[in-house]
């Protein structure tokens, strides 16, 4: 086979016009390197290259492969060097080892389909022509806070028999459901990891049912999509498969946001597996104690290495290939305050990891969002370093909001700080830089968050020790499933109560995928590990449930055609309305001590029509009722003409746009118990 020296950049394998294969990789106490390549699937490799000294240069081997099949060819490395593991140090050239820039990732192409053991399974690299043809496609670069963020999980969304995709639980099956979404009026799908996970990671049976590494959050490659989320990846296309729902998305006027996990990997601590940098350069990529132990951060058993030059470069290529070969829209990082961390575990004041990607010239429009704490108890929200870039998973705004709606008094002061954007903790940002929820992938979801009082995780087998013990939820009554009529009508209720708040508050607001037909997992806070109908979204609640999403969908879309509600300043003295920007009011109108505990406020929003662009002034007032009992709220007077109709009230009325009832009442509206109502002030 004929090769030569290659290139030192850019890492990883790269196909060269001349039909040459380059491969390039780093290590920096290694002895010596070895090239594997394999047909694919085969156990044995059809040719090893031991890479010549005047291969490397500095701590980088390369070399030029010709002749190679890229459509039929797998790759690894042996690493030769010392194995000392008090040292950190653990080369064993008999392993082989995956590249971290691999493109695309073999032996998990179809999902939940274990290899065949006789094979002697490893994580293989495998090349990928970039060739898709983008049509002219770009990232959208929507203003952040004209997103509406829906969370989602890739095969969670359409696994369900009820969603009647032809692709269920792949990146086909989500693009039959782009239609959805776009009625739903969703701009920005946050997809949970999709980079390459193996499913069968600490996979286990519990009560006759197969449990896996079902979310993701443990990666094998960063470089590559999850194969088994793809219908295409047994014919190697994952890549385009993709590429084309990213594509069709953004001719949707969709986003695409993708979280990731730069935390940890899934190579854990000394018990876990070797798939890549462990073999390669265990003391670059992870840290560790002074004894060779792993220092675990992230409560998976190991933690990136994220600050050190080597990693925040893997880190920042990642990022790069992400947005400019898949056009992704931006990143949620997961446990995001480890990537504050110094190469001793210390929290930095200014990171450079943090400062490059904020001021990276291909990430320069594309948005950051930080899940701003880690498994050891450092906790930023507020305060994470930012550089005017990054925004944050606000968790202070959804636990407010959980505490107040189940009749939380003590929290009214705080929440009107959140409902303003939260200008205490971004004031010198923006609202921009709050992500506003109530649920998300990791916990209740919206309906269970109302229908129980406490965790119900038996069926992952820890005896429910398992998952989050402050849910901050309350049952309604009854804990679980119910046919009580009053019982659900009130969860109902306190549904759209919280997202009603949600929907209106300065920021960007994100929901969990099947909140908005009030998708249930059983109770289930932590469903992690279930590949089964305790995490799939069921359809057939769409319908169940009608009358409410359509609730839901049309407070999306309120928001969307009332800019003043996407404002992300914090100006809210009087405008060209003649008042206030916003404003908060008691059971009497501008009566109400911000200070004070309260279950009853209003906050009134005047839209300047030509600030904003609408050509007409309007104001909108939400009056919240988290008592029990009904109470009526004195209504701000309006100028001369205008008049104030009732556009949303949680007990199930909500008007089309232009088709409000007109208040037969003008100076006061009754508020039910546990309810929210929406009117609209125009001529």
């Amino acid at each position: 086979m004929e090769y030569r020296r290659g290139r030192m950049l850019p890492f990883g394998a790269s196909f060269l016009q001349d039909g040459a294969v380059n491969f390039s990789i780093f290590s920096k106490d290694a002895t010596g390197c070895t090239l594997v390549i394999y047909n694919h699937g085969s156990k044995k490799p059809y040719v090893e290259i031991p890479l010549p000294e005047e291969f490397r240069i500095g701590n980088v081997y390369s070399i030029m492969v010709y002749g190679l099949n890229i459509e039929t060819m797998e790759y690894g490395y042996r690493f030769d060097g010392p194995y000392d593991p008090s040292k950190g140090q653990l080369f064993n050239k008999n392993n082989v080892v995956l590249d971290p820039y691999a493109k695309s990732v073999s032996g998990r192409t179809v999902w939940g389909r274990k290899p065949d053991a006789s094979k002697n399974f490893q994580h293989r690299g495998r090349i990928i022509l970039e060739d898709y043809d983008w049509e002219g496609d770009k990232p959208l670069e929507l203003a952040p806070c004209d997103l509406v963020v829906y969370e989602m999980h890739v095969r969670s969304f359409t696994k369900h028999a009820s969603s009647g995709v032809r692709r269920p639980g792949t990146f086909a099956g989500i693009l039959e459901k782009i239609p959805y979404l776009k009625e739903l009026g969703i701009n920005c799908v946050e997809l949970m990891p999709i980079f390459e996970f193996d499913e069968f990671e600490n996979a286990r049976e519990v009560g006759g049912k197969k449990l896996y590494n079902y979310w993701g959050y443990s990666t094998v490659s960063f470089f590559a999509p999850k194969a088994g989320y793809a219908a295409s990846a047994p014919f190697g296309m994952e890549a385009d498969e993709l590429k084309n729902l990213i594509k069709t998305l953004h001719k949707n006027g969709i986003e695409v946001i993708l979280d990731v996990v730069f935390n940890h990997t899934a190579e854990g601590n000394e018990n876990g597996p070797v798939i890549s940098y462990k073999g390669i350069d265990n003391r670059t990529y992870y840290l560790l104690t002074h004894d060779g132990y792993y220092i675990n951060f992230s409560g998976c058993g190991n933690t990136m290495n994220c600050n050190n030059p080597v990693v925040r470069n893997v880190v920042l290529d990642a990022l790069r290939y992400w947005v400019y070969s898949y056009h992704v829209d931006g990143f949620r990082f997961d446990l995001a305050s480890i990537l504050s961390r110094d190469q001793d575990g210390t929290p930095m004041l200014s990171p450079p990891l943090l400062d490059t990607i904020a001021h990276d010239a291909v990430l320069g429009k594309c948005l950051l969002i930080a899940e701003a704490w880690d498994a050891d108890g450092l906790y930023q929200v507020g305060s994470y370093p930012s550089w005017g870039r990054w925004a944050e998973w606000n968790g202070r705004y959804r636990d407010c909001l959980r505490r107040f709606i189940k009749g939380g008094a003590e929290c009214a002061p705080e929440l009107v700080s959140r409902i303003c954007g939260s200008g205490d903790m971004y004031g010198e940002r923006s609202a921009a830089a709050s992500v506003n929820f109530v649920t998300c992938h990791d916990g209740f979801t919206l309906y269970d968050l109302v229908s129980y009082n406490n965790k119900h995780n038996e069926a992952n087998g820890e005896g429910n020790q398992d998952g989050c013990n402050d849910n901050d939820s309350w049952n309604c009554g009854e804990e679980g499933d119910t046919s009580n009529p009053d019982v659900l009508s009130l969860r109902f209720r306190q549904m759209k109560n919280m997202l009603t708040i949600l929907l209106t508050s300065r920021g960007i607001p994100m929901l969990l995928s099947g909140d908005e037909m009030g998708n249930t997992q059983y109770g289930n806070n932590n469903a992690y590990c279930h590949d089964d109908d305790i995490s799939w979204i069921d359809w057939s609640a769409l319908e169940r449930n009608r009358d409410y999403y359509e609730y839901i969908k049309r407070l999306i879309n309120f928001r969307k055609k009332h800019p003043i509600l996407l404002a992300s300043d914090y100006s809210f003295g009087e405008n060209g309305t003649g008042y206030p920007e916003l404003s908060f009011h008691g059971t009497r109108a501008w009566d109400f001590n911000g200070g004070e505990p309260a279950l009853c406020f209003a906050y009134m929003f005047a839209e300047d029509g030509k600030k904003y662009g609408t050509g007409k002034n309007e104001f909108i007032y939400i009056g919240v009722n988290a008592y029990w009992e009904e109470q009526t709220y004195e209504l701000p007077a309006l100028p001369d003409k205008y008049n104030w109709y009732m556009a949303f009230e949680a007990y199930g009325y909500c008007a089309e746009e232009g088709k409000e009832d007109k208040l037969a009442n003008q100076s006061a509206v009754t508020l039910g118990p546990r309810t929210t109502v929406i009117l609209i002030g125009r001529k």
